[in-house]
């Protein structure tokens, strides 16, 4: 959950304060980031899951207390690939950033499609879950856009919210409960938040030079809201 990027904004040299072919420069940039680490985060989920060894991989990542193992990783390798593509020095810094976050996205992935895969005997389940995703990301990316207005009042309420959700997926592994539909209708909603606090960022306080930065907190977002739906979808067919 991305939701403590450090912005180093100076005056004039923000995206608020930029020209308006600049600022659409950043815009452009930052959503071709996106796009790309959508592409290559697809293609390497696939490739993953139709391995020899992808069962047995993610069964030992969820199995006993193991998950909880993964998901302490993946915050420290998030925190770490966050760190790098703020960087304000260095730009194949910031490209490793990106790439680091992207291959761990993929990898924590693995279960759940690998799941999502052999519960439908298909991938037309992560595909519409896909589609839904990629829908609501326009829909609430527009918002943005079109309001102009700063969201980035937000930021508290996900940091708790985060926390609290942690809280809650701990408790799940620790005393062996499952969340259920609610708790991801509940995450979905706070995907969406983090989508709409990403994008006024974006807009509003990122550096001109910061478009790497401002990628990874989307397509953290993006992937946030992925997983969730997902999870609906498999519930939904439970029937």
């Amino acid at each position: 959950m991305n939701t403590d990027t450090t912005y180093s904004s100076t005056f004039g040299n923000s995206v608020a304060d930029a020209m308006p072919a600049e600022r659409a420069s950043f815009i452009r940039k930052t959503y071709a980031h996106v796009a790309l680490a959508l592409i290559v985060f697809a293609g390497l989920v696939s490739i993953l899951v139709n391995t020899e060894t992808a069962r047995d991989l993610a069964i030992t990542m969820t199995g006993g207390w193991n998950w909880l193992i993964v998901l302490a990783a993946f915050m420290g390798v998030s925190w770490l690939a966050q760190s790098w593509a703020s960087s304000t020095t260095s730009k194949p810094m910031q490209y490793m950033g990106l790439t680091l976050y992207t291959v761990a996205q993929s990898i924590i992935f693995l279960p759940l499609l690998f799941v999502a895969s052999q519960y439908s005997n298909s991938t037309e389940m992560i595909a519409q879950a896909g589609v839904v995703t990629l829908g609501l990301f326009a829909g609430l990316t527009a918002v943005v856009f079109i309001t102009q207005k700063d969201f980035s009042f937000l930021g508290p309420i996900l940091a708790i919210g985060g926390f609290v959700a942690l809280g809650f997926i701990a408790s799940g592994i620790l005393f062996g409960f499952t969340l259920g539909s609610i708790f991801a209708f509940v995450m979905v909603a706070f995907a969406g938040a983090a989508i709409l606090y990403e994008t006024s960022n974006m807009l509003h306080h990122y550096n001109t030079n910061q478009h790497v930065a401002a990628s990874l907190g989307l397509f953290a977002s993006v992937a946030l809201l992925f997983w969730y739906i997902l999870q609906i979808f498999m519930g939904g067919n439970d029937d």
